[in-house]
């Protein structure tokens, strides 16, 4: 028997195509987003004040049903579309909860 088709036989089998896709979306977690109350904000928007390109930061923001930390370089800021640019991710203002220097 050729060693192509040895190798072959012995490849796992799902039996039910998409099953494991189905339990990892079934084991997430939402978390509903949280809303600021005025103090948090305005000490959020002073805190967006003081970010300039280049500085090192960690971000706690809200995505895709959960909230996301992310630590890197400031590549963009734009404050008139309302988001912040780490290295490569675009965080919306609406959507941060936390920064930290």
């Amino acid at each position: 028997m050729a060693r192509a088709d040895r190798a072959s036989q012995f490849m796992p089998f799902a039996a039910l195509k998409g099953f494991e896709e189905a339990l990892a979306a079934k084991e997430k977690i939402i978390v509903p987003k949280v809303e600021l109350s005025e103090d948090a904000l305005e000490y959020l928007d002073f805190q967006l004040s003081k970010i300039k390109i280049g500085d090192r930061i960690t971000v706690v923001y809200y995505e895709e049903d959960a909230y996301v930390k992310k630590t890197g370089m400031v590549t963009k800021i734009n404050p008139q579309a309302g988001y912040l640019t780490i290295v490569t991710t675009d965080i919306g203002f609406e959507d941060i909860r936390d920064i930290q220097f």
